[in-house]
């Protein structure tokens, strides 16, 4: 149990906790700030320990910000010593590090320094600088400037192991779909008076692709009616669904980005994690894709089934090969809702480490560099999720959605709008109902609220 003075930094301590597995330990934590430094005492197994960390702050929300981070190095310092385990990105737990360092670099401060201090090691600290780097014309063009669209469709053909989303297979959602396909195009006809620059549209779920041709280009038309003109993503997911003609009417409709997601190119993991599809199936979606001119991103996750650093290096090299403009390399995480955490509580794969350690070789020697990053909780061994794109092929809608540096309007069941001010300085959030029962009896209350948030 943890006791401490200041209950806002319980949920940020705990997740520092949680990285060492101590969730059911006692902890007695203190914080104070004297004399210009925050001073966390931390009390555990029969011994205290207390440090301080000079730090000037202006209002209660730099206050909250830089309370939060020293309670949890606090924690990470006391637990790394007491355990003898480190982790890659130290004491870090937040999803976005890269935001951290544009903080950091908009107060005139050293992010490296911040990142060392944190125990953010050297190769992450590398990576964060490529990442800066591999974005940064999306980034300068798009801050505070325009919308992204995100479309979702929630719809598979089977439900993976890992999968947390709202998903469920087809057979078991077929009776909605087409309410909700009604309800979804409602929803984009009210968009446009939101719209002043779409960066970017992306349709994902679930697996779009699962959805019958003729209800597909309805949606592809209601999109079509709010002037699209820019980067536009199907995340066209399984390779079991593709086809010669939902790849030419996506192509007809403006659609410029795929995503053929195989995440394994071991036909034994895929069985194991309950894709109904193959290696070979992989190879036969992406060369259609390609025929018809797209920007393919390929997905893998490193951490599945048993696989070992080889056979996850293996599947990286495989996709390496194929030459797509992105390949997106997602370490396994235990997420809420997925049918994986109803069998463990805890991941532990081993080699880990060494899994994303190939990839980042691999795609580097093949001439892709990191664009984007984000983490997620309980992360296999604390890593992370890593885009990678050829020279120029940088996803915009990524950039912007996971830096948050410009407003995104979703629509749909679980899709979350957000009105970005100044850049990224504030935003607020609308988050429409995840059931999708719920979601189609509501639909007019959520075009309403939507617009309330973007001022109409």
């Amino acid at each position: 149990m943890l006791n401490t003075n200041c209950e806002f930094l319980r949920a940020d301590v705990m997740d520092a906790v949680r990285l060492f597995g101590c969730e059911e330990e006692d902890f007695t934590h203190t914080l104070t700030y004297k004399d210009g430094a925050f001073i966390n005492t931390v009390e555990y197994n029969g011994s205290v320990h207390s440090e301080a960390e000079p730090c000037l702050y202006s209002g209660e929300t730099e206050y909250k910000r830089y309370a939060r981070r020293y309670a949890k190095l606090a924690f990470y310092n006391v637990l790394s010593k007491a355990k003898g385990v480190t982790f890659p990105w130290g004491a870090l737990t937040g999803i976005r590090p890269t935001k951290m360092a544009y903080t950091e670099m908009e107060r005139g401060g050293d992010y490296v320094a911040l990142f060392k201090k944190l125990h953010v090691i050297e190769p992450n600290i590398s990576l964060i600088q490529q990442v800066l780097d591999g974005q940064k014309d999306i980034y300068k063009q798009n801050r505070g400037n325009g919308e992204d669209l995100f479309i979702s469709l929630p719809f598979c053909p089977t439900k993976c192991e890992y999968c947390s989303f709202i998903t469920a297979p087809i057979a078991a959602t077929r009776q909605y779909v087409d309410a909700y396909v009604d309800s979804l195009i409602k929803e984009i006809y009210s968009l446009k008076p939101l719209i002043t620059k779409l960066n970017s549209v992306y349709v994902g779920g679930g697996t779009p692709f699962v959805l019958d041709c003729d209800k597909l280009e309805r949606i592809y038309a209601a999109i079509n009616t709010l002037g699209v003109t820019c980067e536009f993503t199907v995340e066209a997911g399984r390779p079991d669904e593709f086809c010669e003609e939902k790849l030419k009417l996506s192509k007809d409709y403006g659609v410029n980005r795929i995503c053929v997601n195989p995440q394994s190119f071991s036909d034994k993991t895929l069985a194991a994690i309950g894709r109904k599809h193959t290696t070979a199936q992989t190879y036969a979606a992406y060369e259609m894709a390609q025929k018809y001119g797209f920007d393919i991103n390929v997905d893998l996750i490193a951490g599945l089934a048993d696989e070992t650093p080889s056979d996850f290096a293996g599947s990286v090299q495989r996709a390496a090969e194929l030459s797509p403009a992105n390949i997106t390399v997602h370490t396994l995480s235990l997420k809420s809702g997925a049918k994986l955490k109803e069998n463990v509580s805890r991941l532990n794969v081993g080699g880990i480490g060494s899994m994303i350690s190939l990839s980042r070789e691999i795609l580097a020697d093949n001439g892709y560099s990191p664009y984007y990053l984000y983490r997620q909780k309980y992360q296999a061994g604390g890593n992370e999720n890593t885009g990678w794109a050829k020279q120029g092929k940088a996803c915009v809608y990524n950039v912007d959605v996971m830096e948050e540096i410009c407003s995104n309007i979703a629509a749909g069941a679980n899709a979350i709008s957000k009105k970005v001010y100044n850049g990224g300085e504030r935003i607020e959030r609308y988050a429409s109902p995840k059931d999708i029962k719920t979601y189609l009896e509501k639909t007019d209350e959520i075009i309403s609220r939507r617009n309330a948030l973007f001022g109409l």
